[in-house]
């Protein structure tokens, strides 16, 4: 006779259990927790935010000009029984025309960006790509503070390619806002 145990599957009522000094996700059913982000992480978030709300924040300036997005921190994402919380997340306006009065969002970001720490970075990479690519996320950014690193994806055809990898304190065009330049120096602190 063979035996099996199946796992209790992690709910919504599960997550809003967690404290709020940690950060909670449900990824195919599990429910993961890590802390509040290191300073370094918590700078190249609030750094990299800034950047694209004061170019892209506004409202739409033509077919060319930046505007027309929406760049949200931390927001909770909810995709069936999968719950993400991405460091930054944007929209744009033409699929998102005003942000809803909710706790949280079902409609898929167009861009997401993770910013990798040693306690985060294999989920970050692994289940939560899976998630992105599921949803149809258009393009993801992995950015590690550590090596001061930014890797760009697009999602083509369901699988993530590697639009561009950038190092260091240099100037960026990165998609999908690759019609400016975006100076990575800001991102990082200082040596």
């Amino acid at each position: 006779m063979h035996v099996t145990s199946e796992r209790r599957r992690a709910t919504y009522e599960d997550l809003c259990k967690v404290p709020d000094h940690l950060v909670a996700e449900i990824i195919d059913g599990e429910l993961f927790t890590s802390p509040r982000p290191a300073l370094p992480h918590a700078l190249a978030s609030s750094m990299i935010g800034f950047a694209l709300i004061g170019t892209f924040g506004g409202p739409p300036e033509g077919s060319t000009a930046p505007g027309g997005w929406w760049i949200l921190d931390e927001p909770e994402l909810h995709f069936g029984e999968d719950v993400l919380v991405p460091d930054l997340a944007g929209w744009r306006r033409e699929r998102l025309p005003a942000i809803p009065d909710a706790a949280a969002l079902a409609l898929p970001p167009d861009w997401a960006c993770e910013i990798v720490s040693r306690s985060t970075g294999a989920l970050d990479r692994g289940r939560k790509m899976q998630v992105y690519a599921r949803e149809r996320v258009g393009h993801l950014w992995i950015v590690d503070p550590g090596p001061r690193t930014l890797e760009v994806y697009r999602l083509e055809a369901g699988r993530w390619l590697v639009a561009s990898t950038h190092a260091g304190s240099v100037e960026v065009r990165a998609e999908p806002f690759d019609v400016v330049d975006l100076d990575m120096t800001r991102w990082w602190r200082e040596p």
